[in-house]
């Protein structure tokens, strides 16, 4: 399947997305059905930024 673009060209402009995150090997979109103890592991973790 070819993506079609918009009348500006940009392709997916417009299409809402949620953020997936892999948690303990799960892929996740939210944590509000995680435990404890895997909130604390997402709370935990170590953020890594894009430098320019």
């Amino acid at each position: 399947m070819i993506p079609k673009a918009d009348k500006s060209g940009l392709i997916g402009q417009g299409v809402p997305f949620e953020r997936i995150r892999r948690i303990t090997g799960y892929l996740a979109g939210t944590v509000e059905r995680f435990n404890n103890a895997k909130r604390a592991e997402v709370r935990d973790r170590v953020k890594h930024g894009l430098t320019k």
